[in-house]
């Protein structure tokens, strides 16, 4: 199962890597390599977060203790004297004409926002929502597209002490429910519509639904993005966006330092039965996590700007916004990446000189099949870093970017999740990055991969369960609903310490690599057990999508006659039909490139694939439904059609 390396497809010349962040920071403790300082911020975590807190720029009182040790992981704790704000540190610097914020969509409007306008509009909305009657710890939410409004939501939320938590509008209203209606906001900030592969949504009818299913709410915030924009009738009490801006013009930006514990966030995560988890985060951790993972593993500096491929539902919109801290302009994008062209991302990488792309490896993939060159077609002089997530690169999306992309771009894949807002698994500016393999763990992270008994599973030897045997910053405060606050309840603890007691499983199938990396091969709980043997799925659609005629695939389990047997619904190039000798060809390449036991006993060909909002094919999702089982949290699937067409296969039937 592990990455077929060789030779490493880029390395930073000695100049690169000593410029960057991690250089300085290696060279201050006196550590030789990413490796020696991993190792000693793992074994001395009370030495390696305060050094992040000091070097990455973290404004506040630290307090006389970095780490308490609890009766167990879930229950110990970082900074617990300390007190900041998030919003106090997202702000620091900004204060002239400079870009703070620099927002596209998919209509070609443009707007900059620069510091003294950003802090000037949170300080009017901070003033708004006070108005309102919020205080520390009531919830903010946003039902927002991709640009300003949500980012000045949350830093006026979050410079009083409540806690903000969004969905994307392209969310239907039982979706928002399932979310909002747990958390019982006190504000509501919500658009009127939004763009989305060349057309306007209206939300009103749904904004009406959701507003009247929440009677939590004291004040709606109706921000206007359509034109000519829907009447707001229906709505109870809401306001227009610019009129409360406008009301509190000039109000002072004050900022409430809290307990480092306190809650910043509430994300959300699809479980496998009932309404989503509400995961709450503590401010101090996720900001200390970002900071670190921003300046030391993607080595952003003052000055640059960042643009991350995402919507305001996932977890990596938290992450990019953080980037204001290391002094960042923050460059959002609200529509498809592919409109109006599927260059629309990199013309912007050229428009507003990007030094970090942040996209999916699905993304990756599509650029990869319609086999464009942006290496051609853009200059992307300002590019340093291009990020993936969402899903596992294949070592081929590796290669489309030095091939295709740019040969001089730190490639960082990189893994974690919505339960901790960070990274797992992360890249290292300084050293060199192989086909098909995350470079390192990340610092401060004790990654270890993990027998079904609890060993090590070493290099060479296949995989197991990505676990981290030690506490970190932005381990979850707990689940709303769990329990107090702070006190791990039985929900979080079931789903994290369960598998492995006291150990933190993340719930990925990974292997390590002999260069030191990860290789990661699906979720495990989507992984597949033919015979009893566990396998990735991100195995077989590395062999799959080679084949010029599969646009997309999916895989996934069906028990059958005792056992389980491995189904694979494609999603074929326009104009290709499904026949034997296709059928025949993906088996023996399966056959050859993995092994007999990775050859699908089902083959069938799909419209479409069911995907999330946010771009992720759901294997478990089909799964359930192929297997009989209630589908969980088909509300934040975008098609869910696609999981009956799937289900109703007579193929499955056989």
């Amino acid at each position: 199962m592990a990455a077929v390396t060789g030779a490493p497809l880029w390395r930073p010349d000695q100049a690169r890597a000593e410029a960057t962040h991690l250089a300085r920071f290696l060279h201050h403790l006196g550590h030789p390599d990413y490796a020696h300082l991993h190792r000693w911020s793992v074994e001395r975590p009370e030495l390696f977060w305060r050094e992040v807190w000091e070097r990455c720029g973290v404004i506040g009182d630290p307090g006389d203790i970095v780490f308490a040790v609890g009766e167990d992981m879930a229950s110990s704790r970082f900074f617990p004297h300390a007190h900041l704000n998030v919003a106090e540190n997202l702000l620091d610097g900004w204060e002239g004409d400079e870009p703070a914020i620099i927002a596209h969509d998919e209509t070609g409007n443009r707007r900059e926002l620069s510091g003294r306008d950003l802090r000037r509009q949170v300080a009017a909305l901070a003033a708004a929502l006070r108005d309102a009657g919020a205080v520390p710890g009531d919830r903010v939410a946003a039902w927002l597209p991709n640009g300003p409004e949500a980012v000045i939501t949350m830093l006026a939320a979050a410079s009083i002490g409540s806690t903000f938590s969004s969905c994307s509008p392209d969310f239907g209203a039982v979706g928002v429910l399932d979310r909002f209606g747990q958390i019982e906001p006190v504000v509501l900030v919500a658009a009127d519509g939004y763009h989305y592969n060349g057309q306007p949504i209206d939300c009103v009818e749904r904004l009406r639904e959701i507003r009247s299913a929440l009677p939590s709410v004291r004040r709606t915030v109706v921000v206007p993005v359509l034109s000519p924009a829907p009447a707001l009738d229906g709505i109870d009490g809401a306001e227009l966006w610019p009129d409360v801006l406008a009301r509190h013009d000039g109000a002072t930006l004050a900022v409430a330092r809290l307990p480092f514990d306190h809650p910043w966030y509430v994300l959300y995560s699809s479980g496998t039965t009932g309404p989503p988890k509400c995961i709450v985060h503590r401010a101090g951790g996720v900001l200390l996590k970002h900071v670190a993972e921003h300046q030391l593993q993607c080595d952003v500096q003052r000055g640059d700007r960042v643009l991350y491929y995402t919507t305001t539902g996932w977890m990596m919109w938290n992450w990019l916004v953080s980037a204001l801290a290391s002094g960042a302009t923050v460059v959002l994008y609200d529509g498809s990446p592919f409109a109006p062209g599927p260059n629309r991302l990199f013309d912007l990488v050229d428009e507003e000189g990007i030094s970090l792309l942040g996209v999916s490896a699905k993304y990756l993939d599509a650029l990869a099949k319609a086999d464009r060159h942006p290496d051609h077609t853009h200059g992307l002089a300002s590019l340093r870093t291009i990020c993936s997530t969402g899903s596992p690169l294949a070592p081929e999306g590796f290669r489309f970017v030095y091939e295709r992309i740019k040969a001089d771009v730190h490639l960082a894949s990189i893994s974690g999740g919505t339960d901790l807002c960070g990274c797992l698994v992360a890249g290292d500016p300084t050293g060199p990055v192989y086909a098909g393999e995350i470079q390192r763990p990340a610092l401060g992270m004790a990654i270890d991969v993990w027998s079904e008994d609890g060993r090590t599973v070493p290099a060479g030897e296949g995989a197991g369960e990505l676990v981290c045997t030690r506490p970190f910053p932005s381990m979850p405060l707990g689940f709303w609903g769990d329990g107090p606050l702070g006190a791990p309840g039985a929900l979080y603890r079931a789903a994290y310490f369960e598998r492995f007691p006291g150990v933190w499983c993340q719930g990925d199938f990974a292997s390590w690599t002999d260069e030191g990396g990860i290789v990661i091969h699906g979720r495990s709980d989507a992984t597949l057990n033919p015979g009893g043997v566990r396998i990735g799925t991100a195995d077989l659609y590395r062999v799959v999508e080679l084949d010029p005629d599969v646009a997309e695939a999916l895989v996934f389990g069906q028990a059958h006659e005792g056992d389980v047997r491995i189904v694979l619904a494609l999603r074929l190039q326009s104009g290709v039909n499904m026949d034997d000798t296709l059928i025949a060809r993906l088996r023996a390449a399966i056959r050859r490139e993995l092994s007999p036991r990775h050859v699908p006993a089902v083959v069938l060909a799909v419209e479409d694939l069911p995907r999330t909002r946010s771009g992720k094919l759901v294997e478990l999702a089909v799964a359930d439904a192929v297997n009989g089982r209630p589908v969980r949290n088909r509300e934040a699937i975008a098609n869910p059609e696609a999981i009956d067409a799937i289900a109703e296969a007579p193929e499955l039937r056989a």
